[in-house]
C-alpha cells in the first residue's frame, strides 16, 4: 500500500500566508474577526467519468486495475467529500447514471442540495453545483450550453451551469452569491472555441449576478477550464481584457508548445448572430432602447447602433467587467516549483481553478474596478495543491487514496456585509 499524500491548510490574511497541517473548519488565529460576515467554503473537484476513464485507458497504464474500478472510487471520492465538508461543491464529469443512482443521494443524505446539467450531444457526463441547505437557499438555476446549432464553430458539447444562491444569516439582509461552474473543451489545438464558451459563461454570469441597482453581487467561478496559468485564456480571466491579435488558436490555453503551422483567431472569434459582445455580455443588454414616434429619428438611431455595434464586433479586444482572482498561486514560493491539479500518464499541469471577485478593499487599480460589487469576497484560506514530483511518490492519479486523476482544490472565503 503506498503512503497518502498530505495537503495542509494555507490561511491568508492580509496577504500573509499562515499555514497548518490540522484539518478541518479550524479558524486562524491571525483573521480579524468580523461580525457583519458570512463564511463558506468551496470545492472545485473533477472526479473523472467512468466511461470517459474506459474511453482513455492509454492515460492511467500506470494505474493499478482494481482502484480504476467505480465500485473503489466512488467510495472514495465520496469519503473526501464527506472530510472536507464544503459549504459548496462544484464538480465536473458527473456522469449522468452515477448521478442519479449514487452520487446525488449520497450527497442529499449529507444535506445539500443538487443541481445538474448534462453534456449535451448524448455525451455521458456534465456539471453539477451542490449546496448545503443549512447555508444557502436557491434563487435561481441557469444551464449554458454551449453547442449552437446556428454558430458552426460552436460544435462541442461543453456546458456550464450557473447558480444565484442566498445566504442563510439570521441577522439583516445579506447579498446573493452566483456561483459558476464548467468543464470547457479539451482540444489544445481550438482556443477559439475555448474562449467563445468562456464569453458565453461570463455573459451568463453577468445576466445572473446583475443587481437591480446596477452593482454586481459577488461571483465565484470554479472548473476544469483546460488552460494552463499564464496562458491567454487564464489572462483574460484575471485580467478583464485580452488582444488576441495574431494570436495562434494552439496558444490560448498554453498547452501546445509548438504554434507552427496554426492558423491566427479571427476578427472577430465568434459570428454576430451569438448574441455575445466582445465584453462578454449579451448584446440585448447593450442595444439602447429606440422611441418609436419618430420614424426618421428611429432609423437613424439605429443606423448608428448597426454602426457602433459592427465597430465593436471588428476589434480584437476582448473585455469583461468583472474583478476576479485565483484562489491559487499555482506556483510554490520557496521554490517556484509547480503547482499540479492533474496528473495522469501524459501530463501534470494546472487546468482548474477557483476565481473569485474581490473584495473592496482589493479591487483598486485593478481591471472591471468601475464596477460596483455589493459587499466582496475575501480569500481565507485554501487548501494546499502539490508538485508533480509529490504526486508520482504515490503513483500519480488515480490511486489507492485519490481517486480522480485531478485532485480538489477547496478555500474558504468571507463575504463582507
Amino acid at each position: 500500500m503506498l503512503g497518502t499524500i498530505k495537503r495542509h491548510w494555507e490561511y491568508i490574511c492580509n496577504h500573509n500566508k499562515e499555514k497548518t497541517e490540522i484539518p478541518g473548519d479550524n479558524v486562524d488565529p491571525t483573521c480579524e474577526d468580523s461580525e457583519s460576515k458570512f463564511d463558506f467554503s468551496v470545492m472545485s473537484y473533477n472526479i473523472l467519468s467512468q466511461d470517459l476513464l474506459e474511453d482513455n485507458s492509454h492515460l492511467y497504464r500506470h494505474c493499478r486495475r482494481p482502484v480504476l474500478h467505480w465500485s473503489f472510487r466512488f467510495p472514495n471520492i465520496l469519503k473526501e467529500i464527506k472530510h472536507f465538508d464544503a459549504d459548496v461543491l462544484c464538480l465536473q464529469e458527473v456522469q449522468e447514471d452515477h448521478y442519479g443512482t449514487e452520487i446525488r443521494p449520497s450527497l442529499e443524505s449529507l444535506g445539500y442540495h443538487c443541481e445538474y446539467k448534462i453534456r449535451t450531444g448524448k455525451k455521458p457526463d456534465g456539471c453539477a453545483i451542490c449546496f448545503k441547505h443549512s447555508k444557502f437557499s436557491l434563487l435561481s438555476v441557469n444551464p449554458v450550453e454551449f453547442y449552437r446549432p446556428d454558430v458552426p464553430l460552436l460544435d462541442r458539447d461543453n456546458v456550464g451551469l450557473v447558480l444565484l444562491l442566498q445566504p442563510k444569516i439570521p441577522s439583516g439582509a445579506c447579498p446573493a452569491i452566483c456561483v459558476a461552474n464548467t468543464h470547457l473543451l479539451y482540444n489544445p489545438r481550438r482556443g477559439d472555441i475555448k474562449l467563445t464558451q468562456l464569453a458565453m459563461l461570463l455573459a451568463e454570469i453577468s445576466s445572473v449576478a446583475h443587481q437591480k441597482d446596477g452593482s454586481f453581487c459577488p461571483i465565484v467561478m470554479c472548473g476544469d477550464f483546460n488552460s494552463v496559468p499564464g496562458s491567454p485564456l487564464y489572462s483574460f480571466i484575471k485580467e478583464g481584457k485580452l488582444n488576441y491579435e495574431g494570436l495562434a488558436i494552439g496558444k490560448v490555453s498554453g498547452q501546445e508548445q509548438s504554434s507552427r503551422g496554426q492558423r491566427i483567431l479571427s476578427i472577430p472569434i465568434w459570428p454576430p448572430n451569438l448574441g455575445i459582445s466582445q465584453n462578454c455580455v449579451y448584446e440585448a443588454q447593450q442595444v439602447p432602447e429606440v422611441e418609436k414616434t419618430d420614424t426618421d429619428l428611429t432609423q437613424t438611431q439605429l443606423d448608428k447602433t448597426e454602426v457602433l455595434v459592427t465597430a465593436e464586433k471588428l476589434s480584437s479586444h476582448l473585455q469583461h467587467h468583472f474583478s476576479l482572482s485565483s484562489v491559487y498561486s499555482h506556483y510554490f514560493p520557496d521554490t517556484g516549483i509547480p503547482e499540479v491539479t492533474t496528473c495522469h500518464s501524459r501530463s501534470a499541469i494546472t487546468v482548474d481553478y477557483i476565481f473569485y471577485s474581490v473584495g473592496k478593499e482589493d479591487v483598486a487599480g485593478q481591471p472591471g474596478a468601475e464596477v460596483a460589487l455589493v459587499g466582496g469576497l475575501k480569500l481565507l484560506a485554501r487548501l494546499s495543491l502539490l508538485t508533480e514530483q509529490d504526486l508520482w511518490t504515490v503513483n500519480g492519479l488515480p490511486n489507492e487514496n485519490n481517486s480522480s486523476d485531478h485532485l480538489p482544490l477547496l478555500a474558504k472565503f468571507r463575504l463582507e456585509l
